[in-house]
């Protein structure tokens, strides 16, 4: 019984993220004359794709007790990297999308050799890197632009149940377990669960993966411990790298093109941070985890998403004015990020945050 307290002490930032997001979709869903659609699932999780990678990336270095400022940036590259490499025929799409991922996770292992070998501390490290990423993408990418493939567009960016009716799966009309179940759900969810599920969860149960939260809550403890503190590192960072790939390589899907926008990585990396500590990710390392980030970036999503629904001519009308709307979107992230927070801010002894 003392274990299963400690576990849901422990995990109570991840059940408020949910719930967050559970009200503020709900409220979304209900306001929204097409709420509870697949098409607009569909055009939900598109939406939030992007963000919900570059929040997994930012999760893993903050689990070792660092940051990563270049998150955005990274995403940023490999948008651009992909707007010039995503095209052509299948082997070349194929070709493609794998160098845009090993370019991404090869800028995270950068940022992690600089952190460990360099001996610099992480915030510093990676706005320079992240400076240095952002300047290739303006040489990959002067102006928006390049091509990426509209068939691998069109997949990715849809529900299922539209792959059986462009390609015909089921030429005798599809079973019940597809047409009420996996085909209403939307491909960008189906790439979240196999990303989560298929790199996440395995990494976490590594020996690599559990050093990541051993460095957070005590590096010279895991030093003392015999773990590899460089290798759990870089292998947090090139991770971090490897999943701000995948924001960038689905924005380019997404988008059909490539944008070098210097505004927008910025505004990602800072709504990955947020997006880490609603998810009940301490930013002292050491606990939560990227599942959590992904209910935070959802949250995010949520908020901006509620606004586009409100009635001008209603009482709350004014949260509808575009121009007001970043005040709004201002207070209530402080707000959610200051909840998701408040645990650390009560401690008066790090160790009792893992204990």
């Amino acid at each position: 019984m003392r274990d299963i307290g400690l576990r849901l002490q422990q995990s109570v930032g991840f059940w408020v993220a949910v719930a967050l997001f559970a009200i503020l979709y709900t409220l979304y869903s209900s306001l929204h004359p097409k709420g509870w659609t697949v098409d607009i699932f569909v055009q939900n999780s598109n939406e939030s794709f992007a963000l919900i990678m570059v929040s997994m990336a930012q999760t893993v270095p903050v689990l070792t007790g660092g940051i990563d400022l270049s998150v955005g940036a990274m995403m940023t590259l490999v948008n651009c990297l992909a707007s010039n490499l995503v095209s052509g025929s299948p082997s070349q799409i194929v070709l493609g999308i794998l160098v845009c991922l090993a370019a991404g996770a090869l800028a995270g292992f950068v940022n992690g050799a600089i952190v460990v070998y360099g001996r610099i501390q992480p915030i510093i490290a990676t706005l320079a890197t992240g400076a240095v990423y952002v300047g290739i993408s303006l040489f990959l990418r002067p102006s928006p632009g390049g091509k990426i493939d509209d068939n691998l567009s069109w997949v990715a960016t849809n529900a299922m149940a539209e792959m059986d009716t462009t390609y015909g799966w089921f030429p005798d009309g599809a079973p019940g377990w597809f047409a009420h179940g996996i085909g209403l759900l939307p491909v960008p969810i189906l790439l979240i669960l196999i990303i989560v599920f298929g790199v996440w969860v395995p990494f976490r149960k590594t020996v690599t993966g559990r050093g990541c939260y051993a460095i957070g809550s005590s590096e010279g403890a895991a030093y003392m411990s015999g773990l590899s503190v460089a290798r759990s590192k870089l292998a947090a960072y090139t991770l971090g790298g490897l999943f701000a790939g995948f924001g960038g390589l689905y924005l380019a899907i997404q988008t059909g093109s490539g944008n070098a926008d210097i505004p927008q990585a910025g505004g990602y990396t800072l709504n990955s941070i947020a997006a880490v500590v609603i998810g009940g990710t301490s930013l002292f390392g050491g606990s939560g985890g990227a599942i959590g980030s992904v209910f935070g970036a959802l949250t995010l999503r949520s908020i901006s998403f509620c606004f586009r629904v409100f009635d001008t001519d209603g009482q709350v009308g004014f949260l509808a004015n575009p121009l007001l709307q970043p005040i709004f979107e201002g207070v209530i992230l402080l707000l959610a990020v200051s909840l998701g927070a408040a645990r650390v801010f009560r401690v008066k002894n790090r160790l009792s945050l893992f204990t």
